[in-house]
């Protein structure tokens, strides 16, 4: 599930519960985000907080806990592989949330999506033009020449592991079929710009880069985001290079995702308001989103939710 820049009235992103004016924005305003390398974790909200040091930066995973997130990614990405089968023209969304439900508990483990912040399924599945956190529906069948994002969030003994993919149903057309590759492939140049020490923009600039060159869009609303005993935490992963960000720096130990979101026409989204998570773009145009979780080590980038049978760095579609 992709973090949201929120609204000035919108819940804050940290889980405070308050609004956002009233907890994180003046400090974003001000450009603390930028000083997540020599921050310190807030006990409350998960974010940096000025003022007072530790022994270790507290986003930095000790080796016992990037053992905890890699267990917790492992069975994540296990159970994207149970769902590729079933991703198939004339299955329903709501079936293949019934269907990650169930797996996911069978092995005793925890849907991280269902009840977060009142959200009402599983998995999210995002149809065609509908850019993220779009609702399963036993009304919602897929049809051929369609592609979805299925993003899946699990929680395994206390540890969030996080990826989505974007299948395509059946024959689509070249535009779509490039969309979903030129996506595919931003994902793999945005972790491979990753460096220990390196900026946060080097992910953005590299997915940008390789968008524009293909005459796609990247969106801007919603973003990667630093993962661990917390769903959503510092680091802000934006998938474009932007000022206030160029100072944040990766350290070994930082666990987060990125997850590109590419749109064939404009960037720009819109909120359906009637049901306050599916997110549509702007035109009615398509849009496709890859995901990965990563962790930075001492010597580069490790990630962690790579799957056995799904699509590896540097395939065709």
């Amino acid at each position: 599930m992709s973090e949201k820049k929120p609204g000035r009235n919108d819940r804050c992103y940290c889980g405070s519960g308050k609004k956002y004016k009233q907890c994180h924005l003046e400090a974003d305003r001000a450009g603390n985000p930028s000083t997540v390398s020599a921050g310190q974790v807030s006990e409350s909200s998960g974010l940096p907080t000025l003022g007072r040091s530790r022994r270790r930066d507290p986003l930095s995973l000790s080796p016992v806990e990037r053992e905890s997130m890699r267990k917790a990614c492992k069975f994540n990405a296990q159970l994207m592989d149970h769902m590729r089968e079933f991703v198939v023209p004339g299955v329903t969304t709501e079936e293949l949330d019934r269907r990650a439900d169930q797996y996911t508990r069978d092995h005793g483990h925890t849907p991280a999506c269902l009840g977060y912040l009142g959200y009402p399924k599983t998995i999210c599945t995002s149809v065609n033009e509908v850019v993220c956190h779009g609702i399963p529906s036993d009304k919602q069948v897929l049809r051929d020449g369609d592609i979805i994002n299925v993003d899946l969030t699990t929680i395994v003994d206390g540890w969030y592991g996080d990826q989505s993919e974007t299948f395509m149903i059946g024959e689509v057309s070249d535009k779509t079929r490039d969309l979903v590759q030129v996506t595919f492939d931003c994902l793999f140049l945005g972790i491979r710009a990753i460096t220990p020490g390196g900026s946060v923009n080097d992910i953005g600039r590299a997915i940008e880069r390789e968008a524009h060159r293909h005459k796609f869009s990247v969106v801007k609303e919603y973003q990667g985001h630093g993962i661990g005993r917390k769903f959503h935490q510092d680091p802000s992963v934006l998938h474009y290079p932007h000022p206030r960000h160029e100072d944040i720096r990766l350290q070994p130990g930082y666990c987060f995702t990125v997850e590109p979101m590419i749109n064939e026409g404009t960037w720009q989204t819109a909120l359906d308001r009637k049901d306050g998570w599916t997110v549509r773009t702007a035109d009615g145009m398509r849009s496709a989103q890859f995901e990965h979780t990563v962790l930075v080590t001492e010597t580069g980038i490790e990630i962690l939710t790579l799957t056995e049978n799904g699509p590896q760095e540097g395939d065709r579609f």
